[in-house]
């Protein structure tokens, strides 16, 4: 089912501010070491449950049905990509400086990646209850 436009216009704002908020995030952790050695690994491993709650936001925010989820959520997340691409290339004193733009766009990435997978999984529940 796709996303009327009141829909993609909530998905494609909430996939803008979550990359913010996650920006600014990278940008206060960066200077703290979180991509050096283990800390880059165990930030990966947080990502994965830290994301969770905001796929339940963003799935409330949007006001997406259970067909929906996936393709909502890839939609703000592809935004959310856009942003990242091009704040990586214009803009990296975002992410705190040079040194951390690497760690800082994979980071999103990742977290982004597991933002689908989490949504595919909720979807997929979901229909698997009905």
């Amino acid at each position: 089912m796709p996303l009327s436009q009141p829909q993609l216009v909530r998905a494609l704002a909430m996939g803008a501010a979550l990359w913010l908020l996650a920006a600014l995030l990278l940008k206060v952790l960066g200077p703290m070491g979180i991509y050096e050695g283990l800390n880059r690994v165990w930030l990966f491993l947080a990502i994965i449950p830290g994301t969770a709650p905001f796929v339940v936001l963003f799935r409330r925010v949007v006001g997406l049905k259970t067909e929906q989820i996936t393709l909502g959520f890839s939609i703000g997340t592809g935004m959310a990509i856009v942003l990242d691409g091009l704040a990586l290339s214009w803009i990296p004193w975002l992410y705190g400086g040079a040194e951390y733009i690497a760690g800082a766009g994979a980071t999103i990435l990742w977290g982004g990646g597991v933002g689908i997978f989490l949504a595919w999984g909720m979807e997929r529940r979901e229909r698997r209850a009905a």
